[in-house]
């Protein structure tokens, strides 16, 4: 009986954890691009590809749609959290970074309104959870008397704001957001993703 050849050209170690975390990251970018052009319906098979991983790879980290969506949305909410948490941070450069979030991933807007209607509990419980944490990460830099100090006026100025992020473009989203600010009279620091 013959032995097989065996090469001796070694096989590239497994990168395991690296490799999975890298995916994760390319994959939430990649939601997040198609999301903000094509909307929460953009098939998922267009993530896994601008992502550059194959479509199991994708269910690998997120069991179906909602999980996609709601990775990206926590993603956006920890960025908020963390400039909020930097030091020589303003309220104005946190409302930046929260406008960033609504111009770029406007798509994620009709994601709170769709679960709602379908009925998922543990969905809108999630979607509520989110909403407490940019109130507070938005409350910890928010200054004494500010106009918006009053209990609800913070996260109604935002639903409000939320609602005028519309428009083909992100630019256009952008104006938008930034102009409904203006007439609520409160000041936004550099519209920009936190990269912290």
């Amino acid at each position: 009986m013959t032995e097989p050849s065996v090469s001796d050209e070694r096989r590239p170690a497994n990168q395991g954890k690296k490799v999975a975390d890298r995916n994760r990251s390319a994959l939430l970018t990649a939601a997040r691009e198609i999301y903000a052009t094509y909307g929460l319906e953009a098939p998922l098979s267009a993530i896994a590809r601008r992502a550059g991983v194959g479509q199991g790879v994708l269910y690998r980290h997120f069991p179906d749609r909602a999980a996609v969506a709601e990775a990206v949305l926590d993603e956006n909410v920890r960025q908020i959290e963390q400039v909020a948490a930097a030091e020589a941070t303003t309220f104005d450069d946190v409302l930046g970074v929260l406008t960033w979030h609504l111009t770029e991933s406007a798509a994620f807007l009709g994601l709170l309104h769709a679960h709602r209607a379908d009925g998922r509990p543990d969905v809108l419980a999630h979607a509520l959870t989110l909403s407490e944490r940019v109130e507070r990460a938005l409350r910890e830099r928010l200054p004494e008397e500010h106009r918006l100090g009053a209990v609800n006026d913070l996260m109604l100025a935002v639903a409000m704001v939320s609602g005028a992020a519309s428009g083909p473009t992100r630019e256009e989203r952008e104006r938008r957001v930034v102009a409904a600010w203006r007439l609520l009279g409160v000041e936004v620091g550099p519209v920009r993703p936190f990269d912290g």
